[in-house]
C-alpha cells in the first residue's frame, strides 16, 4: 500500500475518499463485533473503525493488534456519529477495508502519552519511545520549523551557509574544552569547538562577508535544566556592519521565527538596556521585564540610620538596596523568609532585613530604625500596605546576586508573570572585563576577541585600568534567559595584543594560542562583528518546556550521561594501545 497522507492530517475534506495510513496503535478498544484503534503518527491521531460483519479479514487483524505495532490500513473517511473535539481529526473516521501489521512491539517501558509518570533516565533509555509522545513529536516539529525558517532567512539576506572544523586546537573560551588525542602524534590533542569564534571571523579576512552556520559546540562545564554539553548554535558574522545594524538583523530574525512558528506578532525594535541599568533594575545581566518588582537603590537614605549594619555598609562604600514585594506581608510568614536568606547566602549575602507594610507603619525586626525613614523608603519603592520589603546590604555584585535571585523566585511562587508574554530585549554596553572568583583573576565578560568602545580604547595604555573598559557587545535576551550574545570584532592586530595582555597573556604565549587568529589580523581583517544564538535554548522558551532536553532529540542526562546507549563508555584495549593511553575500565554507569 502507498501512503496517501498523515493519519493525524486526515481532514473532513476527504470524506467519501479512500485513504492508505500507515502508523502506531495507540489505543485499542473491542465492543465485540467492533473493534477501535487509535492510529498515530508524527502528525496526530485518527480513528479507525472495524466492523466484523463488513470485512472479517481486516477485524481479525485489529484483533491481533496491541499498543506499539505498526499497521498499514486501507479505508474510507466518514463523518463521526460524535466528534471528539480533543482531536484535530474528530469530526471524522475511517472505515477500514484491508489492514496489515507492519511490526510488532514489547509492551514499552512506560505509556507512550503526555504527561507520562515515568523517571527521565527511563524515558531517555527509551528515547525513540518517549519521542512518539505528542508533546514531544511538538518540540521536535518546531525545532525542525525553527531551524528551516533561519536557513531561508539568512538565505534571503545574503548570508553563506559555511562548515568550520570539528576538530581545532585547544583555545581560552571561557568553558573546559573536550579534547581528542590524536593518534598520528603522541601526546598531541584536538579540541571540539566550544563555538566557530575564531573561524568565523577568518572567514571574515577571506571575503565571505557574510556568514551563518548552525554550528555544533562542545563545552564541558557543569549540567542544568538549560545547559547540555554538546548543543547547537545559530552562529553568524558580518562584515562592514555596526553592532545596530547586526542587532536590526536578528530582530528581523526574531520577528520571522516568531511570526511563522508561532503566529505571533512582536514588535519591533527591541528594547536596549545598559548592562549597567540592567543590573541597577533587575540585578541581572539577563533582566526580565515581564513584571515589576525592580530593584532600588536606598544607600542615599539609610546612610546614616541608626541601624548600624545599613549605615556600616554605605561607610565602606557599599551598597544598601530592597524590593517591595505586593501582598508580600500576608505571603511570607518569618519562617518563609528565614528560608529565603539561608538560600541567598550562596551569593555572599550576610542577611536578609526585612519589615512589613502595615496601617500602623512598619512591622518586623528593624522596624523601630526605620521609622523615620518609612515614607520616603516607601515613596521610592513604591510600596504600600500590605507589602513585604526585603532589602540586601553588601557590595555591588551580592547585592544584585541575592536581590535579581529574590525577584524571579518571588514571582514565581506568587504568580505574578501574566502568561503569553514574549519580552526581547537587549543589553548593550557590557564592560570589556569582569572578575572570575573561580579562577581568581580577570577574564574577558564576552570573549578575548570583542572590540572595546572607542572612547575606552585609551585604557589599554601603560599606566591605566584597563578593567574600566567597556566593550561594544550585547547580548539578546527573552523573558530573563540569555539567548544570544555577540560583539564587533577586534580588526586591528596592535588592539588585539593589549588585549590580550589585559588578560595576562605574554606575547609567547598569545601567539603560541592564537597565532593563526594574529596573523589574520595582519593580512586585511575588515571591520566586523556577528552574534550568536543558543538554538537549543530558544526553542525551549518557544515551546514553553521547563528543561532544554525536552527539545533535543538524544540529550545527555544531569550526569553528562547518555542513558540510552551509556556513553561515555570504555573502550577496546586495542584503540587506547594506539593512542598511548591508559584510562578507567569501568562505565560511570551502568550499561545494562
Amino acid at each position: 500500500m502507498k501512503r496517501t497522507n498523515y493519519a493525524g492530517r486526515t481532514s473532513e475534506a476527504q470524506i467519501g475518499q479512500e485513504v492508505v495510513l500507515k502508523g502506531w496503535v495507540a489505543k485499542r478498544r473491542n465492543l465485540g463485533g467492533l473493534i477501535f484503534i487509535d492510529l498515530r503518527d508524527r502528525e496526530g491521531i485518527v480513528q479507525l473503525v472495524f466492523n466484523e460483519e463488513d470485512d472479517r479479514v481486516a477485524f481479525e487483524v485489529a484483533n491481533e493488534c496491541r499498543n506499539e505495532y505498526i499497521i498499514e490500513v486501507r479505508g474510507l473517511v466518514r463523518a463521526r456519529a460524535q466528534a471528539n473535539p480533543e482531536l484535530a481529526t474528530g469530526k471524522i473516521e475511517v472505515e477500514v477495508k484491508e489492514a496489515n501489521i507492519l511490526a510488532r512491539s514489547k509492551t514499552p517501558a512506560f505509556e507512550i502519552k503526555d504527561d507520562v509518570e515515568a523517571a527521565e533516565d527511563l524515558r531517555l533509555k527509551y528515547r525513540y519511545l518517549d519521542l512518539r509522545r505528542p508533546q514531544m513529536m511538538k518540540n521536535m516539529k518546531l525545532r525542525s520549523k525553527v531551524a528551516a525558517i533561519v536557513h531561508s532567512y539568512y538565505d534571503s539576506h545574503d548570508f553563506m551557509d559555511v562548515e568550520t572544523p570539528n576538530l581545532t586546537r585547544s583555545t581560552p573560551e571561557g568553558a573546559r574544552d573536550f579534547l581528542v588525542p590524536s593518534r598520528l602524534y603522541d601526546g598531541h590533542f584536538y579540541a571540539l569547538p566550544q563555538s566557530p569564534q575564531l573561524f568565523k571571523q577568518l572567514l571574515m579576512a577571506a571575503g565571505v562577508d557574510r556568514y551563518y552556520q548552525m554550528a555544533r559546540c562542545f563545552r564541558d562545564e557543569d549540567l542544568r535544566g538549560d545547559r547540555q554539553p554538546e548543543f547547537t548554535q545559530i552562529d553568524t558574522e558580518m562584515s562592514f556592519a555596526t553592532a545596530e545594524e547586526i542587532q536590526e538583523m536578528t530582530e528581523g530574525l526574531i520577528k520571522q521565527v516568531m511570526k511563522e512558528a508561532l503566529g505571533v506578532d512582536v514588535p519591533t525594535p527591541f528594547p536596549r538596556l545598559d548592562w549597567q541599568e540592567a543590573m541597577d533594575r533587575f540585578g541581572s545581566d539577563k533582566p526580565d521585564t515581564r513584571f515589576g518588582m525592580e530593584i532600588h537603590d536606598l544607600s542615599d537614605l539609610v546612610k546614616d540610620s541608626s541601624f548600624k549594619v545599613f549605615s556600616g555598609t554605605v561607610a565602606a562604600g557599599n551598597y544598601v538596596r530592597a524590593i517591595a514585594v505586593p501582598g508580600g506581608a500576608d505571603h511570607y510568614s518569618r519562617k518563609d523568609i528565614t528560608k529565603k536568606e539561608e538560600y541567598i547566602k550562596r551569593y555572599g549575602a550576610k542577611g536578609l532585613a526585612w519589615v512589613k507594610v502595615t496601617a500602623d507603619g512598619y512591622n518586623g525586626p528593624i522596624a523601630k530604625f526605620l521609622t523615620d525613614l518609612a515614607d520616603p523608603i516607601n515613596e521610592r519603592l513604591g510600596a504600600k500596605e500590605g507589602d513585604l520589603i526585603l532589602f540586601v546590604a553588601d557590595t555591588f555584585h551580592v547585592v544584585c546576586d541575592a536581590l535579581g535571585y529574590l525577584r524571579e523566585a518571588i514571582a514565581k511562587e506568587m504568580d505574578l508573570i501574566a502568561p503569553n508574554q514574549w519580552n526581547y530585549l537587549w543589553v548593550v554596553n557590557w564592560p570589556m572585563f569582569e572578575y572570575d572568583e573561580g579562577f581568581g583573576k580577570w577574564i574577558a565578560a564576552h570573549h578575548p576577541f570583542t572590540m572595546l568602545k572607542e572612547e575606552d580604547l585609551h585604557y589599554l595604555e601603560e599606566g591605566e585600568d584597563p578593567h574600566q573598559a567597556h566593550a561594544q557587545s550585547y547580548d539578546i535576551i527573552l523573558n530573563g534567559n540569555e539567548i544570544g550574545g555577540g560583539s564587533i570584532r577586534i580588526h586591528d592586530p596592535k588592539v588585539q595584543e593589549k588585549v590580550l595582555k589585559a588578560l595576562g597573556y605574554s606575547k609567547e604565549e598569545a601567539n603560541a594560542r592564537f597565532g593563526f587568529l594574529l596573523r589574520g589580523l595582519e593580512n586585511g581583517m575588515p571591520p566586523e562583528g556577528g552574534l550568536a544564538f543558543g538554538f537549543d535554548r530558544w526553542v525551549m522558551l518557544l515551546a514553553g518546556a521547563d528543561n532544554i532536553r525536552d527539545v533535543i532529540p538524544f540529550p545527555k542526562n544531569s550526569k553528562g550521561i547518555e542513558p540510552m546507549t551509556a556513553a561515555p563508555g570504555t573502550v577496546d584495549p586495542e584503540q587506547l594501545e594506539e593512542l598511548h593511553l591508559t584510562v578507567a575500565t569501568e562505565a560511570p554507569a551502568d550499561e545494562d
